[in-house]
């Protein structure tokens, strides 16, 4: 007789918010706690900080949220499992420990490593995006494959209080404790392709509570400044109910469920994981209470012989400007000053970009036969150096003078673009390993 598994989701992106996952392990009776913290350019990012201090490397907000969430996970006995250790789980995990001897609370941690693959990168591999050989870019700095439930069902199985990772596949890191908990075949693809649903619906926290969803006057959501995460509670048949604490904010619905279904899924029938390939053609979803839908019918297949590598390269720097025109000749003065720079800067910048913030910077539209009476004019350009990148901001701070009249607020900025792509690897050439502390 299985207990049933309550799993909360109390991260969903790097900088999230924190007071949901501590309300969900004081008061959502979970089993564990899921931080999750990575995209592909964040690990890149994490890659280039260990390069410079390899002390450092994983999330910036790691030992802020272990302080505040230690003490409620150790009185609840809520294990967390999160992948903010990016680019160095092993001082992640020595950093958990240290702060909570700082604490006085006993506390096991385990790091699971092996995602990091620059060592053994193939610069012949295939790019996926465009076709090139990943030796046709310079200065690769990071190389980290998505691991699976592979790499942390061993962690799972020291009895760790915190498991800390570098790059797992988003939906692996709720996937392993279903496994770990009802002992589920590592080849039972069926239950597998259920599992990465639940694990999918979960990933990106507030988003299925309604946070992503709201759109006044025609999605209406309330509490947004309350939101409260979503949790999973799973039966042993790999059927879960998604939910959230009653007196939190945001909503829990079919519509919701369903746009997180969709969300970043190309090919319903084959959305390839490392874990298995999920089939989600027959999912079936049913409310059955005020922020409660039942979700069934997850499938799968095989998995995949290959995993995929999310690689971080030096793309050059991003010079851009910004400046802001108001009264009712707004758009007019913006419009010469964009003239005034492309004259100016096209010579010399074959990637330069102009919007009109306000006017025509996200849909590349018109605003018709309204006149706006504030307009923010922006120019940016991809630059070899950062000598070159200068030089944007510079023409648009002398427009104080030299361009149209009434130009305020002007700002510039160079920085570092990380470009990143991705290539496949024989998941057979991947070796992990967990190391634990106490």
């Amino acid at each position: 007789m299985f207990i049933l598994l309550r799993i909360g989701s109390g991260a969903g992106f790097a900088g999230d918010r924190i007071e949901p996952a501590i309300t969900l392990v004081e008061r959502g009776k979970l089993d564990y706690l899921i931080l999750e913290g990575l995209a592909e350019r964040t690990i890149a990012l994490a890659q280039r900080q260990k390069k410079r201090n390899p002390d450092l490397g994983y999330n910036e907000h790691l030992e802020e949220r272990i302080q505040v969430l230690l003490p409620s996970l150790i009185k609840n006995k809520v294990r967390l499992i999160t992948n903010m250790g990016a680019a160095n789980p092993i001082h992640a995990a020595k950093k958990i420990i240290e702060i909570a001897d700082s604490m006085g609370i006993t506390c096991k941690v385990a790091a699971v490593t092996g995602d990091d693959i620059s060592e053994e990168l193939d610069r012949n591999a295939a790019v996926i995006e465009s076709g090139k050989r990943l030796h046709d870019y310079e200065s690769i700095l990071s190389a980290n494959a998505y691991l699976g439930i592979d790499a942390l069902l061993p962690a799972l199985d020291t009895d760790a209080d915190i498991i800390v990772t570098g790059r797992i596949a988003d939906p692996s890191l709720f996937l392993a404790p279903i496994v770990h908990h009802y002992h589920w075949e590592a080849d039972d693809y069926e239950l597998l392709g259920q599992g990465t649903l639940i694990g999918h619906l979960l990933e990106c926290a507030g988003q299925i509570t309604g946070g992503y969803f709201a759109d006044p006057g025609r999605k209406e959501v309330t509490g947004l400044s309350n939101l409260g995460f979503p949790l999973a509670i799973v039966e042993p048949n790999g059927d879960a109910v998604i939910t959230k604490l009653s007196d939190t904010g945001g909503t829990v619905n079919l519509q919701t469920v369903k746009e997180q279904l969709l969300y970043e899924i190309h090919d319903p029938k084959n959305y390839y994981t490392p874990d298995c390939i999920a089939d989600f053609t027959s999912v079936q979803l049913k409310e059955i209470g005020k922020d409660q839908v039942l979700v069934q019918g997850g499938t799968g297949k095989r998995k995949p012989e290959t995993l995929k590598v999310s690689v971080g390269y030096h793309a050059g720097y991003l010079g851009e400007g910004e400046i802001s025109y108001a009264g009712s000749t707004a758009q007019a003065r913006a419009e010469l000053a964009e003239n005034i720079l492309k004259e100016r800067l096209n010579p010399l910048h074959s990637h330069l970009r102009t919007d009109l913030i306000g006017v025509s910077s996200l849909h590349h539209g018109q605003f018709g036969i309204h006149s706006p009476y504030e307009v923010r004019l922006r120019i940016a350009s991809l630059c070899r150096t950062q000598e070159e990148a200068k030089k944007i901001g510079h023409e648009v701070e002398s427009l104080y003078t030299n361009g149209p009249a009434g130009g305020g607020g002007a700002r510039k900025k160079v920085e570092e673009v990380i470009g990143i792509i991705s290539t496949l690897i024989d998941r057979t050439s991947i070796s992990t390993k967990t190391e634990v502390w106490e």
